[in-house]
C-alpha cells in the first residue's frame, strides 16, 4: 500500500517528537538511526517494529509520550496473563476516538434514532465506553449494559426496544439462543448488529443474523492502537474500511518481517499518525488479513483490510501440521449438520498427539454419520487425523466475552 504525503508528514512530526523526549520509549528505541535521514516509505520500513513485549516493559507508564497535565484517562488491554498493556489518553485522543467510532457507526447505517444496546466490558479494558462515546457523538440513544446478567439484558432490550446490538460474536450467539429459547423473537427491534473482539466464522455469522434478524457489521480495533473503532465494515460485507487519516497500515511477512505484495496474507502493523498520549510506529498486532484492492460499492473512501483470519499466535501445531482456527472453521462451514460452535482439545498420549474435536450437532443430525464425516474431510483437507465428537446444540459452553476454543493440554 503506497504511503500518502499526508501521512509521511505526520509520521515524520510523530518521530521528530518522539525521539525528542529525553529518555523516551521511542529514543531509546530509535537510538543511533538518523531520523532526518528518513525521506521515503522506503526508509520508514526500515525502522524496527514494535511489539507488546515492549510494551510490557515499559510498564506502566513508559510509553506516555506527554506531561501527566495532559493524561485525562488510562486504559490497559484485556489480556490475563503477563504484565498488563498500560495505554494513556490526552484530551484529544479521546476525541480523535469518539471520532471515528462514529464513523464506525454511520458506515453500518446508524443513526441518531437508533437505540445502541451496549454489551462489551467498562472499566480499563476500551470497548464499552468507546462504543458509548461514537453512540453520544452521533446523537443516539446509548443503553450501556455492559456484560452479563443475561435476564436483565433481554428486558431492557425488550422495554427500551433497542435497534442496534454491540457485543462480541460469543455473546451475540448466547442472547441469540436465549431469546430463541424463551420464545421472545418476536419482541426484539433489533436491525443491526455491530461485532467485535474475536474473529468469527461465516457459519456464526449467518446463525446469528439469522436468529437475531440483523444485518451484521465487522468493528475491529485494539487497546493499544486507541481501542475498538479504528476499522469497520460496511453494508457489502467486503471487508473493513479503516481511518487512514488516524492510523497507517502495513501488512508484513510474519517470519521476515518483509513487506508483502498487496492482496496477500501477512501480520498487520499499524503506525499511529495523530495519537498523542502513546504514540506507536509500526506496532505489529500478530493480526492476519490482506488489503483489498480497488474501490469498495459502499463509495467510501477509506482503504479496506480483509476480514481477520487469525492471528499469529493463535496457530497449533499437532502432528507436525501448522492450524488455524479459521481453517477449522472453514471445514465445519462446508459440513451440513456441523453447527458453528466447536472445541478442540490436545493432549500428548502415548507418545503422540491427539487432537479432539468437540462440534455441535444441528438438531435432527445423526451424530456418528457426522462424526465420520468430519474425520473425513478435516484429514483430507487439513491433513491430520483427529478424534470428532458430535454434541447437541448448547452443549459446548457460552461466554459473554470471548470464547476459548481450543485447549492444548500438552504443556
Amino acid at each position: 500500500m503506497k504511503m500518502k504525503q499526508f501521512q509521511f508528514d505526520l509520521i515524520k512530526k510523530q518521530l521528530k517528537k518522539l525521539t525528542s523526549i529525553p529518555g523516551g520509549f521511542y529514543q531509546k528505541k530509535f537510538d543511533g538511526i538518523d531520523i532526518d535521514a528518513i525521506q521515503t516509505q522506503s526508509d520508514f520500513e526500515k525502522l524496527p517494529f514494535s511489539w507488546k513485549g515492549d510494551l510490557r516493559e515499559a510498564y506502566p507508564l513508559g510509553l506516555q509520550a506527554v506531561p501527566d497535565s495532559e493524561i485525562v484517562r488510562i486504559h490497559s488491554s484485556s489480556g490475563t496473563t503477563g504484565t498488563p498493556v498500560i495505554i494513556p489518553y490526552t484530551k484529544q485522543d479521546i476525541e480523535d476516538w469518539a471520532v471515528m467510532f462514529e464513523r464506525c457507526y454511520r458506515t453500518a447505517g446508524v443513526t441518531n434514532l437508533d437505540r445502541v444496546h451496549i454489551t462489551p466490558g467498562y472499566g480499563l479494558w476500551t470497548a464499552g465506553i468507546g462504543f458509548q462515546a461514537g453512540v453520544e457523538r452521533l446523537g443516539a440513544m446509548a443503553i450501556p449494559m455492559g456484560p452479563g446478567n443475561t435476564d436483565k439484558q433481554l428486558r431492557m432490550m425488550v422495554d427500551l426496544k433497542s435497534t442496534v446490538l454491540c457485543a462480541t460474536s460469543s455473546y451475540a450467539l448466547l442472547l441469540a439462543e436465549e431469546i430463541a429459547r424463551r420464545g421472545i423473537g418476536d419482541q426484539i427491534h433489533l436491525k443491526k448488529g455491530i461485532i467485535g473482539s474475536e474473529r468469527w466464522g461465516e457459519k456464526m455469522r449467518r446463525r446469528i443474523a439469522a436468529e437475531l434478524g440483523v444485518q451484521l457489521y465487522d468493528i475491529y480495533g485494539l487497546t493499544e492502537v486507541y481501542g475498538p473503532g479504528i476499522g469497520m465494515s460496511c453494508d457489502h460485507e467486503c471487508g473493513m474500511h479503516y481511518w487512514d487519516d488516524y492510523i497507517y497500515c502495513e501488512i508484513v511477512d510474519p517470519k521476515t518481517g518483509e513487506i508483502v505484495p498487496d492482496g496477500e496474507i501477512g501480520e498487520l502493523v499499524i503506525t499511529t499518525l495523530r495519537k498523542e498520549g502513546a504514540p506507536l510506529i509500526r506496532y505489529r498486532t500478530h493480526d492476519l488479513t490482506r488489503f483489498l484492492p480497488g474501490d469498495c460499492a459502499c463509495g467510501l473512501d477509506y482503504p479496506r483490510i480483509d476480514t481477520l483470519i487469525g492471528r499469529t499466535d493463535d496457530m497449533i501445531k499437532v502432528k507436525g501440521v501448522n492450524i488455524f482456527p479459521s481453517q477449522i472453521e472453514e471445514v465445519l462451514h462446508d459440513i451440513p449438520g456441523a453447527s458453528s460452535e466447536y472445541q478442540v482439545m490436545i493432549d500428548h498420549l502415548n507418545g503422540k498427539d491427539i487432537m479432539t474435536l468437540f462440534v455441535e450437532k444441528d438438531q435432527g443430525t445423526d451424530a456418528a454419520q457426522l462424526e465420520e464425516i468430519i474425520a473425513i474431510v478435516f484429514k483430507s483437507r487439513i491433513g491430520i487425523a483427529i478424534v470428532p465428537k458430535a454434541v447437541n446444540i448448547g452443549d459446548l459452553p457460552r461466554s459473554e466475552k470471548k470464547s476459548t476454543r481450543i485447549f492444548d493440554n500438552r504443556y
